[in-house]
């Protein structure tokens, strides 16, 4: 018995035989960061490495070679490419490979096979191990991309035994494919854990001339890779000529990279050779480009132009503009810099989509992956079970939702990073989508830009690393500041006086180059009013104002469901509705603003008024001679019974009822929400100045009080979680 308890744990600690196949240098930039992740374990996993496909081919540069400088120890090559880049080779290198690989894997014996991707020579790959009883774990299933591509990933799938996607949406085509969900990995792209960690070397202008000369610019030069459509050879080829053409009239520096090995290749590369292109002094063409470098080519480029799935998705975790031609990643997923030519049918169009798109930078996204998907599918790995049965089961519909959308789960995919830049205080929180702060942060906030920036761009990569371990992903930062802020740029316009040294600054590409996020940024009163509509008081209702009630008078205005910003983005300064001409000065250089009597500084400045003048403290009152003066002695006196204190807070009552009224007046909300420290305090005053003082149709306006405790990061996760999840792709 005791033997056969030691056997059975000798099995388990065996370690797990794992054979990573790769055909192509485009799949091998995924699958590569996973072998350096197994390699690293050797005390739990075996890694064999079988190379095939165009790695071994001399035209498409003998990119095995690479595996090797790599040093990974290739355990077969496979010669399974029948020449002729046409319809029928390519049914002739799947043949040819079933042929080949059965010997292969008789010999290696893995326990598990990962295969990449929707190439022809992986179909070969997953078919032979499937009919060999041999566990597949399949990566980027369940995406759609227009083409024959499609059908074989999802032939893949369909043999595939456990899937690693990378996005929600392919998670989701996965489920509807009547796959089981328990075997379904969301864990991004791999090729993103690299890049995003290495994307950013000091020596990248050295890369960029050795491929393109020493007098190219940063972002003044084009990428170029268009592979053939096999649906429709002929019309891509078409396309092709005509991007050779367009890209010649824009007389740009630019890196073209040879097609792949699909039929029609060969087509192409006559035309580009008809065009004497690889002697054009504005052109250099390549057959391949190591996967570090090509990342520094189209990280800095002023555009990538073609059909390459690294257009929609690499490129965009850097936000370098993208060109997509014709119809092979039309059903990709992907970010707003990726600019879709689906009739690609004049070089004028394709010409005119350079010019919007040459030079342009766009927010990064990570919409494919954020730089953790090896640590996740390791863990995939360690926890597959050899005694379960091997034969793959389906669920069939209903259709079960996906542990992303599970109560019972952290929702992984729908998580914020909120940031408050107050006047004292910078705060960054984690916050999901139901509201609840994961983790904030806090500290004083620094009087210079730069050591502000600094700090701010500590606290997020700090929360980002947090956010892995506390199972939350990132969709975006959200940023909420005072002052007057143009959100469509992400720049800061005007600042308040509490945040010196902050006016026409763009937030938004500092902090999006240094995450790879999307940022949105507004006015706090503006993100006040965000986070009632979606979390609190403002929920459901279709027309309402918030009235921030603190330091200064701000707000925001919800009318039909939007934000209203105004056309310089000046709206909902509420703070500013003067409602008297001969009243006191205000801080914008007005007199008789709503904030000049209301606000915390103005019943402050009075407090110390009264203070000075030995009017303010009533028997009753405990104050310590140190003690600064604030507006809450203020209250506190009127509450036991100090009539000047008293009526200074009528006064400002009376001030902020009138302009509330204004604000009835003219926008006709249902609810006026109060938020802030005063707010509690305002209440009562202002619903009774309402009934007195407004019309008669708006004379039962609701007046409530803000129960969130983190107003303005709150809303700026609204910005996120609201518009991150409602993007159509």
């Amino acid at each position: 018995m005791e033997r056969k308890n030691m056997d059975e744990q000798n099995r388990c600690r065996r370690k797990l035989r794992v054979c990573v196949a790769t055909c192509n240098r485009a799949d091998y930039s995924k699958l590569a960061p996973i072998m350096f992740g197994i390699k690293s374990h050797p005390d739990e996993f075996e890694l064999e490495v079988v190379v095939l496909g165009s790695h071994l081919i001399d035209d498409y540069g003998n990119t095995f070679r690479m595996i090797e400088q790599d040093d990974f120890d290739i355990t077969s090559k496979l010669h399974t490419i029948v020449r002729g880049e046409d319809e029928a080779a390519m049914v002739e290198s799947v043949g040819l490979a079933l042929v080949k690989l059965p010997d292969v894997l008789q010999r290696l014996r893995p326990d598990i096979l990962v295969v990449h991707g929707d190439r022809f020579d992986a179909l070969a790959l997953a078919t032979a191990a499937a009919l060999m009883n041999i566990r597949i774990l399949h990566l980027e299933g369940g995406e759609v991309s227009g083409t024959i591509d499609d059908s074989i990933r999802h032939a893949i799938s369909k043999l595939a035994h456990y899937h690693a996607c990378c996005t929600h949406s392919a998670e989701q085509h996965l489920i509807a494919m009547c796959e089981d969900h328990s075997r379904i990995l969301l864990a991004g792209c791999p090729s993103y854990d690299k890049l995003l960690s290495t994307h950013r070397r000091d020596d990248y202008m050295d890369v960029i001339r050795s491929w393109l000369g020493d007098k190219v610019q940063d972002h003044d030069y084009i990428v170029a890779l268009q592979h053939p459509v096999t649906t429709d050879i002929q019309h891509s080829i078409k396309i092709y000529g005509l991007m050779l053409d367009a890209l010649i009239s824009f007389n740009k520096k630019t890196l073209i990279l040879f097609p792949n090995i699909d039929a029609g290749s060969k087509e192409m590369v006559r035309v580009m050779r008809k065009k004497g292109i690889e002697q054009h002094p504005n052109f250099r063409a390549v057959k391949h480009i190591p996967f570090e470098q090509f990342i520094q080519l189209v990280c800095h480029a002023g555009c990538m132009i073609g059909n390459s799935s690294c257009g929609v998705r690499e490129a965009g975790a850097f936000g370098t503009p993208v060109i997509n031609l014709g119809s092979r990643q039309t059903g990709r997923e992907t970010g707003e810099n990726v600019l879709h030519v689906r009739d690609a049918d004049s070089q004028n169009k394709v010409y005119h989509a350079l010019e919007l798109q040459f030079g342009k930078r766009y927010p990064c996204s990570k919409i494919y992956g954020d730089g953790n998907a090896v640590p996740r599918i390791l863990k995939l790995l360690r926890s597959i079970d050899l005694n379960e049965p091997l034969q793959k089961t389906f669920c069939f519909p209903p259709v079960r939702d996906s542990i992303s959308q599970d109560i019972d789960h952290i929702l992984e995919t729908q998580a914020a990073l909120a940031i408050d830049l107050g006047g004292t205080n910078l705060r960054v929180a984690i916050i999901c989508q139901r509201g609840k702060v994961i983790k904030k942060y806090v500290q004083p906030n620094p009087k210079t830009y730069e050591t502000r920036m600094q700090l701010l761009l500590k606290i997020c990569a700090d929360a980002t690393r947090d956010a892995v371990c506390l199972n939350c992903r990132l969709l975006g930062v959200g940023v909420s500041t005072g002052g007057r802020v143009n959100p469509q740029e992400g720049v800061v316009l005007h600042s308040t006086k509490l945040i010196q040294e902050w006016s026409s600054v763009d937030l938004r590409t500092p902090i999006s180059d240094a995450l790879h996020l999307p940022v949105w940024v507004d006015n706090d009163g503006n993100c006040a009013a965000l986070a009632e509509r979606k979390f609190g008081h403002g929920k459901g209702v279709e027309n309402f104002v918030t009235i921030i009630t603190g330091t200064g008078v701000g707000g925001g205005i919800i009318h039909q469901n939007e934000l209203v910003h105004g056309s310089t983005f000046c709206a909902a300064e509420l703070g500013h509705i003067v409602v008297s001409l001969d009243g006191p000065d205000c801080s914008c250089g007005g007199r008789g603003c709503v904030e000049a009597y209301a606000s915390g500084m103005a019943l402050q400045k009075e407090a110390k008024r009264l203070h000075d003048e030995e009017l303010l403290k009533v028997e009753g009152m405990d104050m310590k001679l140190a003690e600064p003066i604030t507006a809450a002695h203020l209250i506190n006196a009127a509450k036991l019974g100090n009539s000047r204190a008293e009526a200074v807070l009528n006064k400002a009552s009376t001030a902020l009822g009138t302009g509330i009224v204004n604000i009835l007046h003219m926008m006709n909300p249902s609810l006026v929400i109060l938020s802030g420290v005063l707010a509690s305090y305002y209440q009562a005053p202002v619903q009774s100045i309402i009934s007195e003082k407004a019309l008669i149709s708006a004379q039962n306006i609701k007046v409530a009080v803000s129960h969130l405790e983190e107003p303005a990061l709150l809303g700026a996760a609204s910005m996120v979680l609201d518009y991150a999840t409602r993007r159509t792709y």
